[in-house]
């Protein structure tokens, strides 16, 4: 249409217009103009339409952000390292801290100083889970206040299934936890609650003094190093057992997970002041002293084929799985860690091996575990 209006313009001023061309112009534009006349509502009413879908999600919105804001829990959304994108109101007069002073704050900031450690731990884990977790660690106001908290971490993941943000439940469980501290009377109860710190088969465990280490799952070797440098097996810690630097006098004493192992740290602190963990502590540190016994004892015997065989009578009594050929010994032990713990040669204990598979007192799974049959 423009494109005729401006032909009609240049004849306009360099020729007469002929009879039958003004006629034909004013007739298309005519069409033009009803054209541009029923575009134009269309586009108001679409224009109406699409201010009114904006209007109701922008409603929608609000409702939900207010939900958010005004919620009777503690919420917060960090990004994968704990740095806090959004926070409500409650979790505001929780942490005694205005909302804008939250956004851009590493939620760590917040853990009391004894557990940040751990904290960081389970924090670096959670990008790698794709289930709710959750945990109990003690949380600091701003005004230094301290308080239990029960998180409930969810994991926000975008369309390759990679970990984008977390949302944190918060709650502050203190009048709660002492309400139940009279009600622990089962192991199930050591691991409830607590960070779990998660090591994988051949990885080394660090060692605290002020507190212990509780397994959930697995196997730990423990062992300390002699004069020589050469590693010795001193213990295992299977599942349900307790260890850490705070049992021992050694000087150096290192723990390593034999398998994919699960973990709980319990303080010190947390025992002396709690007669009910104490109590449920006791029969498993023993367990652990005896343990250590039997090791010495083993040490203390003088033929090495004696010491090996006490060796697996220990091991099918520590981690053994009763199995229709035998007893199954749940961690497969290296011919160099059977012979520190036996103080000889790995191709002593390879000769053993053999000897004790001739005389069918143990063989081997298909994973080659050892079964040991009949030792005495």
């Amino acid at each position: 249409m423009y494109r005729r209006l401006a032909d009609l313009y240049e004849n306009l001023n360099e020729k007469p217009i002929m009879p039958d061309v003004l006629p034909r112009a004013l007739l298309e534009l005519g069409s033009a103009s009803e054209i541009v006349h029923v575009a134009t509502e269309e586009l108001f009413q679409q224009n109406e339409e699409l201010i009114q879908t904006r209007n109701l999600l922008e409603a929608e919105r609000q409702r939900y952000l207010d939900l958010f804001d005004f919620a009777p829990d503690a919420y917060l959304v960090t990004d994968t390292i704990g740095i806090i994108r959004e926070a409500n109101r409650t979790a505001a007069t929780l942490l005694n801290v205005s909302q804008q002073y939250l956004v851009g704050k590493p939620i760590i900031n917040f853990v009391a100083l004894p557990d940040r450690q751990s904290f960081r731990s389970y924090l670096f884990q959670l990008s790698e889970c794709d289930k709710v977790k959750e945990l109990v660690v003690a949380i600091q106001k701003r005004n230094g206040e301290l308080f239990d908290a029960a998180i409930t971490v969810g994991v926000v993941c975008n369309e390759q299934n990679k970990a984008i943000a977390f949302r944190w439940l918060v709650r502050d469980i203190t009048e709660r936890k002492s309400v139940g501290a009279s009600n622990f009377n089962n192991e199930s109860d050591l691991s409830r609650d607590r960070l779990c710190h998660k090591y994988c088969k051949g990885e080394s465990i660090p060692l605290n003094s002020g507190a212990i280490w509780y397994v959930c799952q697995g196997c730990v070797k423990l062992s300390t190093v002699c004069e020589m440098g050469e590693e010795v097996m001193v213990g295992l810690a299977g599942e349900k057992m307790v260890f850490g630097s705070s049992l021992t006098a050694l000087n150096t004493y290192q723990a390593t997970a034999m398998s994919d192992v699960e973990l709980v740290s319990i303080h010190l602190t947390e025992i002396a002041t709690s007669p009910v963990l104490s109590h449920t502590l006791l029969p498993k540190i023993n367990q652990r002293l005896q343990q250590t016994e039997a090791f010495l004892a083993i040490a203390g015997r003088r033929r090495v084929q004696d010491r090996f065989q006490q060796l697996l009578l220990l091991l099918k009594q520590e981690i053994g799985q009763p199995i229709s050929e035998g007893t199954r010994l749940l961690v497969r032990l290296t011919h160099e860690e059977l012979a520190s713990a036996c103080c000889t040669t790995r191709v002593t204990i390879t000769r053993l091996m053999g000897q004790l598979q001739k005389q069918c007192k143990i063989s081997f799974d298909s994973k080659h575990h050892i079964i040991v049959k009949d030792i005495s």
